[in-house]
């Protein structure tokens, strides 16, 4: 995904709104969108990176 198209920085806004993200959640959404193909994608790299950084 392109993090400088207008569409997709909306999609990221809603997600840091929705979730109430911190800094470096932030910065961890956009590298991972950045790498992602899709929203469903970014999704799933999220709740990885979520589940992994827990154990």
């Amino acid at each position: 995904m392109n993090v400088n198209d207008s569409s997709v920085l909306e999609i990221i806004n809603s997600i840091i709104a929705a979730d109430r993200l911190n800094k470096n959640q932030i910065l961890q959404l956009v590298n991972l969108a950045s790498v992602s193909s899709n929203i469903k994608e970014l999704k799933d790299n999220l709740k990885w990176e979520k589940y992994k950084s827990k154990y």
